[in-house]
Formats: structure tokens, C-alpha cells, sequence
């Protein structure tokens, strides 16, 4: 049978802009079909600008851990489409996928529609069809208007690291930023958030008292921190809970996964004990997310004593927490290969990055969806990167200049990460 591709380029052209914030067709379309965003299992619906994926992958690895069936909803896609749908710990095969994807293009008639709106109805039939203990829910872009918001009764909503990014759509100030991001949060439910700053933890709290439910806020109702071999120790009101490192790297991993085992301590399902939270902390897998790749003609490339990592960070936010990393990680010089996205403003990522790079190297693939020229990004570095132009021949000019065994990054952008992903992963 076909993969999903031909529909959905056909559900591509449904609407002229990409990005269209609205709840109304979407309701719309759900409405033909019977609202089945009425009919999902239990929901962890999880906001923000940085961390969301790896958040979703700790809450799944962890209610997995403890023996529950959990559905996964994520964008964008690295590779294939289908990695944004996981059915029951699965990811969902192409014959339900385009089966559900025809019904929701039948069912709109032909109206105008937004990609990532049709295509969240068609998981929502999924989802409400296939039994699950648990739907972890990550919102698209922003929260308020995001077409994931349609989901009425949320058991648990989450709000990650607020950072700059999409100000086009969702503002200016870090305040703005939060209060669209914390429009997921409903009656009934439970907020929970991670560290932030003053401004958005304003906005969050703000709209947890507005619409009357609790909000569960690192520092204040919950607490992470690192021992220094790496281990965690979370502590809230029902206890202490000694955990080990996670197995996502980076030290703002710990916000996420604090974020993680808060929510899932509000979820209170009996299942969730100490140990299933420790053993999925443990086994998450969120690739391209400070990914080490282990194979491929990238990695071949490097001589021995070299590594080869990928992330998709793109934003200011993202960029600090990568530096944090390297930082962290100084054993070895770090050598720092950015593509990025045309309208994502650069220069704040090369800040946070390059007090810690050996090199800066600005990069496009072919292939990579909009993509900024790497003149473009050199300019945002103020000359600090050079071009690359390609991956490839990045590395290979830092290996003509290193004089010893290093690590290279390759960031900036999740279409680049899928492009090296699908080549070398």
C-alpha cells in the first residue's frame, strides 16, 4: 500500500498559508466526524517553546514503564511522517494512517484547512478508536488557538521552557508568549510547570488562578536537582523520589524530566510508582535532541577519538541550553555546525553558543526546507562562523584544522536534523 505522501500533499493544498492560528475549522471538521476529540483517553496536553518533545518522550518512556498503554501525539516529523503518531506504544502504520486521513479529507468537502489542522483531527479518530490508558498530547505551535486545543476535559497540562520563538504569531515579550502557550490550561485539570522566568511564570500563574485550578511550579511546589554523579532527587508534597540521570543528555534535561514525574504524580494513576518512573527516566529516546549518531557517511568522516551530535534547537532559548552543555562537557573542543530556518533569527543562538565553540560553521543542505544561506547566517554570527557550505565540508575543514580529537554539533533547525537523520541515523 502507498504511504501517506499523495494524500497529504493533497491536504496541503486545502489551505494557502501553513500556519493559520484558529480553532474554528477544525471544530468544523471534528464536528462531521463526530467529535472524537471527545471520546480520547485520559490527556497530558504539554505546551511551551523548548523541551516539549523530550518532555512527551519521559512521560511515555516512564508510563510505559509502569506497564500503560500510552498514545503520542508530536510534531514536526524528522523523517516520516508517521513518527508523529504513536498508537498504544507504536508508531502508526501507513494503512490506518492514510485510512483516517481520507476520512477526515471526505468529511471536509474540499474546505479550506490547514495541514497540521486536518491532520490532527485524523489522530484525534485514531486516538478516540484504538484503547489507551493515557494520551500525551504535544501542542503544535503556541496553545490558545493551536488545533490540539480542542481537547475539552485535560487531566494534566504542562508548560515547558518559555523562550522567543514564532513571536509572528504569539508576541514580543516573554509575557505574551506564556499567556497563548498557557491557554491550554482548563478547568479540571492540573497545571504543572518548569523553571521560568519572572515574567512568563507571571503569565502562566495568572491563568491558573483564572480558570480556578492548581498549578504545580518547580521551586515553589515541586523540586529536581543533580547529585554529581548525575542522579536526580525529586521532591513535592507526597514525598522524595530518588531517580537516576536521565537518558536524554544536557542539563536542562532535569527541568524536563522534573516537568515529566510532576505530571505524572498528578496523573495518580496507582501504576506510576517509584520504580516505573525511575526505569523510564532511564530509557527515554528522543532522537535529535542532543543525539549522539553512531553511524553513516558523516560519522565515517571522523577519525578515531571524534564524535558526531545532532540537535534540533533553533531558538534563543535552545541555544543556551545547548552552550550549558558544552559547557559542561569541555573535556574536548566543540565544533559547531548551524543550518537554520529562513525568519529564525540567528544572532542570539551564535550568542549562546559561541563562547564555547572552537569553530562556528554556517551550513545548508540540499534539501532542507527553507533554508537560510549560509552568507545569511554568517552575517547573524557578526563573522564569527564561516561557511560551510554543506555538512560535510564543514567537517572536513575542521578536521584539515583541529589539532586534536573534538566534537562536532550539528544544530539549528529540525529539517536539517531529519535531512542528516535520514542519511545517517
Amino acid at each position: 500500500m502507498l504511504g501517506p505522501e499523495p494524500v497529504l500533499a493533497r491536504l496541503e493544498r486545502l489551505h494557502p498559508r501553513l500556519i493559520d492560528l484558529s480553532l474554528g475549522r477544525i471544530e468544523r471538521l471534528l464536528a462531521r466526524l463526530d467529535h472524537p476529540e471527545r471520546r480520547l483517553p485520559p490527556v497530558i496536553h504539554v505546551a511551551g517553546t523548548n523541551g516539549k518533545g523530550s518532555t512527551c518522550a519521559f512521560l511515555r518512556a516512564m508510563a510505559e514503564a509502569a506497564g500503560l498503554r500510552v498514545h503520542v501525539y508530536t510534531s514536526p516529523h524528522l523523517v516520516s511522517f508517521n513518527e508523529r503518531i504513536r498508537l498504544a506504544g507504536r508508531l502508526v502504520e501507513d494503512g490506518p494512517l492514510v485510512a483516517a486521513l481520507e476520512r477526515c479529507e471526505a468529511a471536509n468537502a474540499g474546505e479550506p484547512i490547514t495541514i497540521f489542522e486536518i491532520t490532527t483531527a485524523a489522530a484525534f479518530l485514531l486516538f478516540a478508536e484504538i484503547p489507551s490508558d493515557l494520551l500525551v498530547l504535544e501542542v503544535g505551535l503556541g496553545g490558545r488557538l493551536d488545533a490540539t486545543n480542542v481537547v475539552p476535559n485535560p487531566r494534566v497540562c504542562a508548560i515547558t521552557s518559555i523562550s522567543f520563538d514564532h513571536m509572528e504569531f504569539l508576541g514580543n515579550t516573554l509575557a505574551s508568549i506564556a499567556s497563548e502557550k498557557a491557554g491550554i490550561l482548563k478547568p479540571g485539570a492540573v497545571a504543572v510547570t518548569g523553571a521560568q522566568a519572572a515574567e512568563a511564570f507571571a503569565a502562566i500563574d495568572a491563568r491558573a488562578c483564572e480558570v480556578g485550578i492548581p498549578l504545580r511550579a518547580r521551586g515553589r511546589d515541586w523540586t529536581i536537582e543533580p547529585n554529581p554523579a548525575g542522579a536526580l532527587r525529586f521532591c513535592d508534597a507526597a514525598g522524595t523520589i530518588e531517580l537516576p540521570a536521565p537518558a536524554l543528555p544536557g542539563p536542562h534535561q532535569v527541568d524536563n524530566a522534573g516537568i515529566a514525574v510532576a505530571c505524572l504524580r498528578a496523573f495518580a494513576d496507582a501504576r506510576l510508582d517509584d520504580h516505573a518512573l525511575a526505569a523510564g527516566l532511564a530509557q527515554a529516546e528522543w532522537p535529535a535532541r542532543l543525539q549522539r549518531l553512531s553511524r553513516g557517511p558523516l560519522v565515517a568522516l571522523l577519525p578515531e577519538g571524534w564524535e558526531l551530535w545532532l540537535d534540533g534547537g533553533h531558538n534563543e532559548g535552545a541555544g543556551q541550553a545547548l552552550a550549558a552543555h558544552l559547557a559542561a562537557t569541555a573535556d574536548r573542543p566543540w565544533h559547531v555546525v548551524v543550518g537554520m530556518k529562513s525568519g529564525k533569527p540567528a544572532d542570539a543562538f551564535f550568542d549562546a553558543l559561541a563562547p564555547h565553540a572552537a569553530s562556528l560553521w554556517a551550513v545548508a543542505e540540499p534539501g532542507q526546507h527553507a533554508a537560510q544561506s549560509p552568507d545569511a547566517l554568517v552575517a547573524a554570527s557578526r563573522g564569527r562562523a564561516r561557511v560551510g557550505p554543506g555538512v560535510a565540508d564543514a567537517i572536513a575543514a575542521i578536521l584539515r584544522e583541529a589539532d586534536r580529537p573534538g566534537r562536532v554539533l550539528v544544530c539549528g533547525s529540525l529539517y536539517l536534523a531529519g535531512r542528516i537523520l535520514a542519511e545517517n541515523g
